[in-house]
């Protein structure tokens, strides 16, 4: 027989080890995004967003280019609606899958963009969908392709 002293101390151990895993589960991620009040798509982005994990900040505002232009989006890159997590911008219908990976890589860029309003992309869903290309954005204005779906 196990001595009682000998069973707690090993539960005692037992949860030790399992609470650093616990504890140190990260909040998710702040997304605060820009968008018109009226537009569907931007609602069903916000929705695909807080299904894959990130807490959502939506400001609905009347004209959405001011934001554009104070994180850097060029207008051959916008969409109707520009996030920001953690001091990235994230425009238009980027799926969280590619926010999660470029969130995780930390790469020295400004963010990734989905240009225009793809059929297929993330709240944009429906009967048909196109390929499109997630694009990275660079400090310098460079732009490359960082995901294809």
């Amino acid at each position: 027989m196990i001595p009682a002293g000998k069973i707690r101390a090993w539960l005692m151990i037992a949860a030790l080890a399992a609470a650093p895993s616990f504890l140190a589960a990260p909040a998710p991620a702040l997304v605060t995004v820009y968008k018109s009040p009226t537009c569907g798509c931007c609602k069903a982005w916000v929705r695909h967003m807080q299904e894959n994990g990130f807490a959502v900040e939506a400001h609905d505002v009347n004209d959405v280019t001011p934001y554009k232009k104070r994180y850097g989006v060029r207008s051959e890159l916008a969409s109707c609606h520009t996030a920001v997590i953690g001091g990235y911008v994230f425009e238009g219908h980027v799926p969280a899958e590619d926010i999660k990976r470029f969130l995780n890589e930390r790469p020295a860029s400004r963010g990734l963009a989905v240009p225009g309003m793809p059929q297929g992309s993330p709240g944009m869903e429906g009967p048909r969908a196109e390929p499109y290309n997630v694009l990275s954005l660079d400090a310098d204005g460079i732009v490359q392709v960082y995901a294809n779906h």
